[in-house]
């Protein structure tokens, strides 16, 4: 499975590459956008030896190069759709809002119980589960995205496209919807890497119930568009996320 948008592009030809009208690609905003996650990461790559909580600038610093490797790999890979959108800071309400909670309860519980975010065996074991969770997602969905290429959007496609095919190769061969794999577990592990029980919780659960349902309606265009292909590809592969088939 790959997903699919619903944009439209007003493609000019380069060197045997489609590219999207520059309109619809501000140099400044996209030079800005980039240079400002790049200080954000950098910041708190730098603040590791200041701030007592360290799994707070690794949190950041995951978040910096999640987001610019969304546009990134879009533009490497998918250039005829990439856009200043796809750094996908712009990701709903819901998706700020959560990673915004995450950051208030890490300070209000930081704050008020300390012993929370203190580090003892037990939260470095959890730790190093959450780390490793952001690194598998994070590998995940930009392999995903590789793999995918033209066929990779961040919309819902509603029209199948002369270039849309069905990949079923590389880590789509394992993986039903490895970009949402990716894009679960690592959001998952940003909370559990700042110790946040109620956002953990929040995140399993929301992120699931979303995912749950932009699967289901996307797999109904992608057996418009497939068939019985996509039918089958169905039944052999899972999308390993906790209870979605």
């Amino acid at each position: 499975m790959v997903e699919t948008e619903g944009e439209t592009d007003v493609p000019y030809v380069n060197d045997s590459k489609t590219y999207p009208e520059i309109t619809q690609n501000p140099l400044d905003e996209i030079s800005l956008t980039a240079y400002a996650l790049g200080g954000l990461g950098g910041l708190f790559l730098g603040l590791i030896p200041v701030l007592k909580f360290t799994n707070f600038n690794i949190y950041m610093i995951a978040f910096s190069l999640f987001h610019f490797l969304e546009f990134y790999t879009t533009a490497k890979y998918n250039p005829s759709k990439v856009s200043s959108d796809s750094f996908i800071l712009n990701n709903g309400i819901e998706y700020t809002a959560a990673h915004l909670l995450g950051v208030f309860e890490c300070f209000i519980e930081g704050y008020f119980f300390k012993s929370s975010k203190a580090l003892t065996p037990v939260k470095i074991v959890i730790s190093c589960i959450a780390i490793m969770l952001i690194i598998i997602g994070q590998l995940t969905r930009s392999i995903a995205m590789c793999t995918a290429g033209k066929s990779f959007s961040h919309f819902i496609k509603t029209e199948k496209e002369t270039d849309h095919v069905l990949v079923k190769d590389g880590i789509y061969a394992y993986l039903r919807h490895p970009s949402y794999f990716g894009f679960y577990w690592w959001a998952v592990g940003t909370q559990l890497l700042l110790l946040n029980p109620i956002s953990t919780v929040v995140f399993l659960y929301v992120l699931w119930a979303f995912f749950r349902k932009r699967i289901n309606i996307e797999e109904r265009y992608l057996i418009s568009f497939f068939g019985k292909d996509y039918v089958q590809y169905k039944k052999e592969v899972s999308t390993r996320i906790p209870f979605i088939e």
